[in-house]
């Protein structure tokens, strides 16, 4: 299967990727199916089906919110975040739903929209969506949501993926020993293999204007982090700390030289809560790869353009592509999925992507690069997604800056070395899936243990 950079990183909107931004993006394809079969204004009922973790957590996670929008023809990248709450309380004040944007039909959120406690066998994040007309069913799908923003359909389960997905890569690589014998074979950094398979699918212009456009997005996310203040929503009342936080800093002034002081790391902290309070506030953001770790590769990629004076648009070209050549590792070869493997899927893949793309703009070899996503994916092993109250807040938001600075640490080990060490990234994204096979479901976004269980309101 053929893994864009695009695939990883998509502009969307909070507070999930698999549990927001994928059912969106799956009731906006029914939706479409429906105009495109010709049945759109034969339709009189909706009912949406959430199974597994899709039922466990996503009210939190705002499922059901997003599942309503998609129904309406809205999609995650195009959608103004600040038209959210008046199109709910429409349709939650009227009960009709103009489905697809088009047909106006009854819709109620209680008897159409079920919260179901069973999980099917594909993948735990799943939903079925039926249509019916006077003559009865016109259409049921069942879609998974499996991490990222990704979905498939239950048709498309087993096969070996649609035509986009069969492009032929210059330099198509299935494990990163493939990839280093690549590089090694025809004298290539990371970003140039990954630049060189882009290019199968669109301009070299298109590429990088693509990836400017995300990190534009990664920017104008941290800065309504930093502006924005308040409680979060969800009924934790979790206080906004970035804009506080974002004001001491500039009190103290910032290092001139990267990695020179100890408030360097603060400020990577900062740009990680900026960026996941905001998700969690249900923003406009970037999967990378999941809305649940979004704050770690914004956080580490504005680290570096921010003390480094010499960083230019070609590092931010470079430093996505590279962290993505580890992104494709991580979901080829284990899951991005914190329903499918624990938070180890989304921080730690995302943590290891950031310490690839950092790596690579601060001029290290392939084989520094392997070993500074190894160190990095490697000390998030087993990490469990427990989140509080089904809402993506406690531990998440935190637990982005941590992983943010964890990923900074660990390009710095690697530098320090020649690429040669122990355990390889694959053995540990081995581990990571393996990890995840044995690890409890109610570890896995299920709000069912751990954390979100060990809080008690008094």
């Amino acid at each position: 299967m053929a893994i864009s950079v695009f695939d990883l990183f998509k502009i969307g909107i909070g507070p999930s990727s698999s549990h927001t931004v994928g059912p969106m993006r799956a009731a906006a394809t029914f939706a479409r199916a429906l105009r495109e079969h010709g049945v759109l204004e034969q339709v009189n009922r909706v009912e949406v089906r959430l199974y597994g973790s899709l039922s466990a957590t996503g009210v939190g996670h705002a499922t059901d919110r997003a599942c309503l929008l998609g129904l309406m023809g809205e999609w995650p990248d195009q959608i103004d975040p600040q038209s959210i709450e008046p199109l709910i309380a429409q349709l939650q004040q009227s009960q009709v739903l103009m489905l697809d944007g088009r047909r106006a039909i009854p819709f109620d959120c209680a008897t159409d929209l079920l919260l179901l406690d069973e999980s099917l066998p594909y993948h735990p994040n799943a939903m079925t969506l039926e249509a019916s007309g006077a003559s009865g069913s016109l259409l049921q799908q069942t879609y998974y949501s499996v991490g990222g923003g990704f979905i498939v359909e239950a048709a498309q389960v087993g096969e070996a993926g649609n035509s986009a997905e069969q492009v032929q890569l210059p330099y198509d690589f299935d494990s990163a020993a493939e990839l280093l014998a690549l590089c090694k074979q025809h004298q290539l950094r990371v970003s140039q293999v990954m630049m060189a398979n882009e290019l199968a699918w669109r301009e070299e212009a298109e590429v990088r204007s693509g990836l400017l456009k995300l990190w534009a997005a990664m920017r104008e996310c941290v800065d309504n982090g930093l502006r924005n203040e308040g409680v979060l929503p969800g009924g934790l009342k979790v206080k906004r700390r970035a804009a506080k936080l974002h004001r001491s800093l500039q009190e103290l002034g910032k290092p001139n030289v990267i990695g020179s002081t100890l408030s360097a790391m603060e400020w990577v902290n900062l740009f990680a809560l900026a960026v996941n309070e905001e998700n969690a506030a249900g923003g406009r953001m970037v999967t990378a790869p999941t809305n649940g770790a979004a704050g770690i590769i914004p956080a580490v990629l504005h680290y570096y353009m921010k003390f480094n004076p010499d960083a230019c648009d070609n590092d931010v070209v470079d430093f996505l592509l590279s962290a993505a050549a580890v992104g494709i590792l991580c979901k080829k070869n284990a899951s991005i999925s914190g329903a499918e493997v624990g938070c180890q899927g989304e921080v730690g893949s995302a943590c290891a992507m950031a310490a690839a793309g950092l790596a690579e703009v601060l001029g290290a070899t392939p084989m520094q690069l392997e070993n500074a996503a190894e160190i990095a994916l490697e000390h998030n092993l087993g990490l469990t997604c427990d989140p509080v109250g089904g809402l993506v807040q406690v531990p998440c938001i935190e637990r982005n800056a941590i992983a943010a600075v964890k990923a900074i640490n660990a390009v710095q080990m690697a530098l320090r070395g020649d690429g040669e060490h122990f355990i390889s990234l694959d053995r540990v994204i081995r581990t990571m899936s393996d990890t995840g096979a044995d690890m409890h479901a109610n570890y896995k976004e299920t709000s069912r243990g751990g954390l979100a269980v060990a809080f008690v309101e008094c």
